[in-house]
């Protein structure tokens, strides 16, 4: 199969961008090519320092990129030969199965959503993001494509948030919740309220409400919500995840005795850091797409990107589009 890499993209492009194809290129079987698409003279001069590079990785040119802080819409647009746009083009094209970026989330909704078009049943993409639990992983969808949600929106959400855990993560019958400020079917707002019911007469194992202290007890495979909760959501679990590791680094180091207890803890601290790691996850899948697409954090280093693309090959591997298509049939849409 063949991942289109947006080599530009990100705040470490495109070194870390680099690093992590050449590492997936080695590493991961089953891919045959991967195309690094961005300003060939500054890829090809990061490929130089990885030395025999294989065979299967090429490079696509690109004269443009979206910067971080521009506006999507215009910016795709407007850039007809960026990154992140040469990409796309190239899973629509049919040249690549699967596109991965870490740049610009907005313009890689909209590159996707005009280029590639949604899939069948389904009104609008919308990015997946993997959350760590007491005992499984959990896919919050939406997590920032949509701010404005139809109950039918929510529930395609649910839809393919429930195929991408059984296909992806492994979950035989995912448990869907819908998060909302009670568990009662009578909490919410209109919108959620109505998604309750359409949710409760669909096929999908779904257990009712969830609410924001359900999240990170393992009770729940798939948690719906609009992107604009699910982007709030998001960002708030990073900061305090973020806070809470400056806060034991802090206390760990108060005295020599806790210092000495910390490092009775390393391998405990260790295996936390790494069940929490967003890296290690595969980035967030943006799903309804007709394309495969992994979206990145712009801070991605490379174990970030050798992992997104690892999804990407899985997603296109065990043909989740055509799955999720299949599923939103019975739906009767």
């Amino acid at each position: 199969m063949r991942i289109a890499v947006d080599a530009m993209g990100g705040d470490h492009a495109p070194r870390e961008i680099v690093k992590g194809a050449v590492k997936a290129a080695r590493g991961l079987k089953g891919v045959s090519r991967i195309i690094l698409v961005g300003d060939e003279q500054a890829i090809r001069k990061e490929l130089a320092l990885h030395g025999a590079i294989p065979d299967l990785i090429e490079v696509m040119h690109a004269s443009d990129v979206v910067a971080m802080d521009e506006a999507p819409a215009q910016a795709v647009r407007r850039k007809k030969d960026s990154s992140i746009g040469r990409a796309v083009d190239l899973v629509k094209a049919g040249e690549a199965d699967a596109v991965v970026s870490a740049g610009n989330t907005g313009a890689v909704v909209v590159a996707a959503t005009l280029k590639l078009r949604t899939l069948a049943h389904i009104e609008r993409p919308a990015i997946a993001t993997i959350m760590p639990t007491a005992n499984r992983r959990a896919v919050l969808v939406d997590a920032g494509a949509n701010t404005d949600c139809t109950p039918k929106m929510l529930t395609q959400f649910a839809v393919m948030g429930s195929v991408y855990a059984r296909v992806i993560l492994g979950q035989k019958s995912p448990i869907v919740g819908l998060l909302s400020i009670g568990g009662e079917a009578s909490k919410g707002n209109e919108i959620t309220k109505e998604t309750f019911r359409m949710l409760s007469d669909s096929p999908l194992n779904f257990c009712g409400n969830v609410e924001g202290h359900d999240l990170f007890e393992g009770h729940t495979d798939v948690v719906v919500c609009d992107g604009f909760v699910g982007n709030v959501v998001l960002k708030t679990c990073e900061s305090t995840a973020k806070a809470m590791a400056h806060w034991l680094k802090q206390e760990f180091t108060r005295t020599p005795w806790r210092t000495l207890g910390a490092l009775m803890l390393k391998g405990a601290v260790r295996d936390m850091k790494k069940k929490t790691d967003p890296e290690l996850q595969g980035g967030a899948p943006l799903l309804g797409a007709k394309g495969v697409c992994i979206i990145t954090h712009g801070s991605s280093s490379y174990r970030a990107i050798y992992h997104a693309i690892r999804v990407a090959a899985e997603s296109v591997h065990h043909h989740l589009n055509e799955v999720i298509v299949s599923e939103a049939e019975k739906m009767g849409w």
